[in-house]
């Protein structure tokens, strides 16, 4: 089985998270704390995370957190960002300086550099520079790992095959997955290609912005009005699947939210769960002590692939 990571595109977000410094912030320190120590092994950030004037904030108030830390307790905590391929940033050196940016803000805790999004649908001849540029890190012993987001499987083979002839492993692929938003899950799609060519599959979402965590019946918890939206539409097209996995965690005594993260992790897939709150790290850590068993996998794939209406795609993702 998978281990568990977890992603911070809330923190420093007010759009859609309604994110507040004073109220949030130590929060955060407290939760990121709470999943290190509890075994969580990935965190994912990126350089575009955080909306308006707090832009970069979370990979400043990552960087901070881990500061504080125990020494020991990062030793077992990759830590992975995305570089944006904004139209500003051409050329092999695109994303120097972003890159020294982010490095600088997460206070040189870096280990995983990622392409945020390929840009071969739009503008074809900025991927290969700017993919370049971020091998030529690794080749320099900038940064250890390099990985890449928001990709099919024609994309990530074309991109492994060029790294694999400059001698550059592809460490990560991450796209959005979730039992409602299954696709790279079906037969010859992302899984498949990943398990061929030895990359980690990284599941972003997993818990479908927090649908998949409310219990039939119940009422979707006060959100910002981009996800009280989403939630109208999906709530009522995921009942048959919430209610199995309501079964489901009541039977080995865990919430629904661990059952989605397991659901991931059965299919080889390591979840990273967005995390704003201690409470929320502790029952990420508490999915690490369990696993679906065959059966319980099996009933949840054919609801995922029943339920009529599913996750937007993310607008940057490619085939």
């Amino acid at each position: 089985m998978t281990g568990i990571g977890f992603g911070t595109w809330s923190w420093g977000n007010q759009l859609l998270w309604g994110y507040d410094p004073e109220r949030d912030d130590p929060e955060l320190a407290s939760t990121l704390q709470a999943a290190v120590a509890g075994g969580l092994s990935l965190v994912d950030t990126a350089d575009s995370y955080g909306t308006g004037r707090f832009n970069g904030r979370s990979e400043a108030l990552l960087g901070r957190i881990l500061e504080e830390c125990d020494a020991e307790m990062r030793t077992h905590l990759t830590v992975a960002t995305k570089l944006a391929p904004f139209p500003w940033r051409l050329g092999r050196r695109g994303f120097d300086r972003a890159f020294a940016a982010s490095r600088d803000r997460l206070c040189g805790h870096l280990h995983r550099v990622q392409l945020h999004w390929s840009t071969a649908r739009y503008a074809p001849w900025q991927e290969g520079a700017l993919l370049d540029g971020l091998a030529d890190l690794v080749l320099a012993g900038r940064v250890e790992e390099l990985g890449v987001s928001n990709l099919g499987p024609r994309r990530l083979r074309a991109l492994h095959a060029h790294l694999a002839e400059r001698g550059v492993p592809l460490r990560s692929v991450q796209v959005q997955l979730s039992l409602l938003a299954p696709e790279p899950m079906q037969h010859g799609g992302l899984k498949h290609t990943c398990e061929e060519l030895g990359i980690e599959l990284l599941a972003y979402s997993p818990l479908a912005l927090g649908v998949l965590t409310v219990p039939p019946g119940s009422n979707p918890p006060p959100c910002t009005r981009l996800r009280a939206g989403l939630f109208r539409r999906l709530l009522p097209a995921s009942l048959a699947l919430r209610q199995e996995m309501a079964v489901i965690a009541e039977g080995h005594a865990a919430s629904m939210a661990q059952v989605a993260l397991n659901w991931c992790r059965a299919h080889g897939a390591i979840p990273l769960p967005g995390l704003r709150r201690v409470t929320q790290a502790r029952d990420a850590v508490a999915a690490l002590q369990w696993e679906l068993t065959d059966a319980e996998r099996m009933r949840l794939d054919a609801l995922a692939q029943d339920t009529t209406s599913r996750m937007p795609a993310n607008p940057f993702m490619s085939a």
